[in-house]
């Protein structure tokens, strides 16, 4: 008898506007461990929300989280303030976040991106990052779900209602035991899969420079067209050395690449003819972008980087 072949997830039954990466860097303090941007945090979220839910108002859209604070004797009592609320009508967004000074320090002090497993070291440094996960909030949203492989469970949540939450972590892996599975790379795989309208990631910079941008004379790079064998280039501004490769900074600690492997995913988005924008995140730039207003021509008045397919 032949066995049943594995089918392909069944797709959303409603379109998946955009992919949003969080980056860590933009929500926490990267240099300091396991330390929170709460400033930055409580900003993105409010535009997140405004950008899932674009009629409503923000002051009148209700809490989900239940938890007692600290400091608080009694965790908040308003469950019957739901009962004569009328369902928002919400776009369909994945929220994929970074997690900047939780995990990648301790991932970076143990090599786990590297691999090796049976080494105790490695070991150590796998649990000792997941852990250090597991107390970042993703708090930022009103709902949320998370997993860390399975598309259909994405694919359900999503059909739910719910604004699935996802995160790079520690992974188990065939070839060299484990490894670091990176936002980059998640968000990859589910726009490939759930062809979204349009990705963005929100970063601690406006968007890719020629050269770190804590240099001085540092170029931001406006527009990025991809080719269709995967290569790229810069199309706006013209940059003056064309011979001189785009150079990027990653953290001594950064265990996924930065914005080499984010430039690496977002070409390979672009490939499957979905814009991907990079921006600073916080600001009127990331309004703009996550709004979807940059799908047509970009305005001039925008600061970030724009990565599109060249026919």
């Amino acid at each position: 008898m032949e066995q049943n072949k594995a089918s392909a997830p069944v797709p959303p039954t409603k379109r998946v506007r955009c992919i949003v990466k969080l980056g860590g860097a933009a929500i926490t303090c990267k240099n300091k461990l396991e330390t929170i941007d709460e400033e930055n945090l409580t900003e993105v979220s409010s535009q997140l929300r405004q950008a899932l839910i674009p009629n409503s108002d923000s002051a009148k859209i209700l809490g989900m989280d239940w938890s007692k604070r600290p400091g608080q004797s009694e965790p908040p009592s308003f469950v019957d303030e739901f009962s004569d609320q009328p369902v928002a009508d919400s776009e369909s967004f994945i929220v994929v976040h970074g997690a900047g000074s939780f995990g990648h320090f301790q991932a970076s002090k143990s090599g786990v991106h590297k691999g090796g497993l049976s080494r105790p070291l490695v070991k150590a440094g796998f649990v000792a990052t997941r852990i250090s996960r597991v107390f970042l909030p993703s708090e930022c949203l009103h709902s949320h779900v998370m997993t860390e492989a399975d598309i259909s469970m994405v694919i359900k949540a999503i059909d739910a209602g719910f604004i699935p939450v996802l995160h790079g972590d520690a992974v188990l892996d065939t070839l060299q035991e484990c490894t670091i599975l990176s936002g980059d790379v998640i968000i990859r795989h589910l726009a490939a899969e759930l062809k979204p309208e349009f990705v963005v990631f929100l970063t601690d910079v406006l968007g890719v420079y020629d050269r770190p941008p804590v240099e001085p004379g540092a170029v931001l790079i406006r527009e990025i067209a991809v080719r269709e064998d995967g290569s790229w280039s810069v199309v706006k501004p013209r940059l003056e050395d064309t011979s001189k490769p785009v150079e990027f900074t990653v953290a001594a600690h950064d265990t996924t690449g930065g914005m080499v492997t984010k430039i690496t995913e977002a070409a390979m988005i672009a490939k499957l003819g979905i814009d991907v924008y990079i921006t600073k995140a916080g600001t009127d730039h990331s309004v703009k972008a996550l709004s979807g207003i940059l799908k047509g021509s970009i305005p001039d008045d925008w600061l970030g980087t724009a990565i599109r397919y060249m026919s």
